[in-house]
Formats: C-alpha cells, structure tokens, sequence
C-alpha cells in the first residue's frame, strides 16, 4: 500500500498554497485536485482583488500558475477524487476513486465550499457571465449599472448594500414578505435609497444574450411578473462546505464547516489540517484561503517534524 508522508485533499488557492509550502520544506505533498482542479475560483473570469496583478489576471490564468508554481517545486498533483476516509487510525487511510486505498501520515483538507445556486437552466448558462454567488468578487464589472440580488439573510442584506455603493440601482428578490436578516442590517437596506427589495417574489428566468445578462424575470406569489433590466444577477442564498466526507470523524460546526483551534489550522483530530472556505463561513476570499494556506503547511510541517 502507498504511503504518503503529507496529502492534501482538493486544489483551489488554499491545497496549491499549502503544496507549495511543503514542497519547499521537503515534505513530499501529493494533491488530489476532486472534480474541480482549481476550486470555485475557475468559475469566475478577471479577478482584480488579487494582490501583485496590476491589471488583474484571469482566474484560470491564476490557478494555473499557483498549480505549476507546487508542481516545479516537487508536489505530485493528481487528478481524482478521495472518496473515503478513516481518522480512527494513523495513518489514515484514504481511498481513491472507491478503489485505491492509500495511507498518508498527515491531511490537510482544502475542499472548499460551493455556492447554493438556484437550479434554473438560464442560470447555468450565464454563470460567469453576468450569474455571480461573490459580490466582493465581481462588484466592481458593474459600476453604475443596474443589478439583482436573490437572498433576505444577512448575507443577501450585506450583498445588497455593498452593490448598492457601487451600482446605479439594487434589486433584492426575496422569497417571503420578510427579511430573514438581522435588524440591524435590514435597517440598513431600507435605509439604502438605490436598494428596492421586491417581497414574495421568486427568480422565473435570467435572460441574456453571448455578451451576458440582460435581465431577469421574476414571479410574484400571486402569479404576476415583471423582468427587471439588470446586467448582472448575485446569489446570496447560502454556500455548502463539501465535507461529507469527514461528518462524524471531525468536528463540524451547524453548518457543516470544519471546526479548527483559534489561530490554527488544527482539527479535532492530531494530523488533520483545514485550509480555505472548508473552514470558512465568512470571508471566502482567494486571497484569505491562500493564507489559510500557508498556515496548515507550517502546522502539518512542524507536526510532521515532531
């Protein structure tokens, strides 16, 4: 059986930042990238927040280069997905594919967490190209032009307001007549002057052409609709950490997130690191899972050492 000194489960900036530690540091990382090498970031185009790009770069183009980055510094990248696990014994045994077993001395869990999307055809197709689950990431290609928000949480509310600081007008589509978020930030929405929050309405269709977006039709309860005129659409209704794998052998929180010791990347288990949104509810940023990264790299290396 092969024995891997310090595996990483899933790509994205967290897994290729945690490679490229441990490749450094000789400790001989093997990634499994699962079914979306690169993670989340691969669905979006231009990312302008990341720091060191003047002009911004391609999210592909970055990924690509974090992936080849690991790879020339002697991190065996591969393609396949893990698709059990066992942390009762060291070392853990993992399985690939639900045929390979192999056994690894230390984990680092980098398999991020997936946006809840709406299941609309329309919205797949324009995914990328107008559909955004990130406001913080996209944003800013809106400017003074006009856009959606489905969501009535604080997440949707915190959305919505960010937009509106940078778009001509927000819409805010929501489900029931309330909102769901904190008072303090529904305040804060009704305050805002460009928000106009439309109750009891749901998503119907996004409409769009090859350049993107050009509206959405929504649907009242009552069985009326409207479209309304908008260049993009931002969905803030929630994401899904992807770890199944690990319920009832690692400490998960309400939602599902990966519970790790304060300024740390431990888990409750000796060995086993998280890195990126995995173990991230809140901030969900390229830049932060970097970081978060770098931080299990030197957690599993100084265990490793020890």
């Amino acid at each position: 059986m092969e024995k891997i000194q310090a595996l990483i489960i899933g790509s994205g900036p967290a897994g290729y930042t945690a490679a490229i530690y441990l490749a450094r540091a000789n400790m001989q990382p093997v990634i499994y990238e699962g079914i979306q090498p690169g993670g989340q970031l691969t669905t979006t185009t231009l990312i302008e927040n990341y720091p060191g790009f003047a002009h911004g770069i391609d999210a592909n183009e970055l990924m690509s280069a974090m992936r080849q980055q690991a790879e020339n510094l002697g991190t065996q990248i591969r393609t396949g997905s893990v698709t059990k696990v066992d942390l009762s014994q060291r070392p853990f045994r993992v399985e690939i594919e639900g045929s390979t077993t192999i056994e690894a001395e230390s984990l680092i869990i980098a398999t991020g967490a997936t946006a809840k999307y709406l299941g609309l055809p329309s919205e797949t197709k324009f995914r990328g190209l107008g559909v955004s689950a990130c406001a913080t990431c996209d944003g800013f290609f809106y400017r003074k032009r006009d856009v959606a928000v489905v969501g009535g949480g604080d997440t949707a509310c915190e959305e919505a307001t960010y937009l509106a600081s940078l778009c001509r007008q927000v819409y805010m589509i929501v489900r029931k007549p309330f909102l769901r978020a904190s008072q303090a930030m529904q305040q804060r929405v009704f305050d805002t002057p460009n928000i106009e929050v439309l109750f009891e309405h749901n998503t119907a269709e996004v409409l769009g052409d090859d350049s993107g977006v050009t509206g959405v039709r929504v649907r009242k309860t009552d069985g009326t609709e409207r479209t309304l005129d908008v260049a993009g659409l931002f969905l803030a209704i929630g994401h899904h950490p992807v770890t199944e794998l690990f319920d009832g052998q690692l400490k998960l929180d309400e939602e599902g997130y990966i519970v790790t010791e304060p300024g740390t990347s431990k888990t409750s288990v000796e060995g086993v690191f998280a890195a990126g949104d995995v173990k991230d509810p809140h901030y969900r940023q390229a830049i932060a899972a970097a970081g978060s990264g770098c931080i299990a790299a030197l957690d599993c290396e100084r265990w490793l050492r020890r």
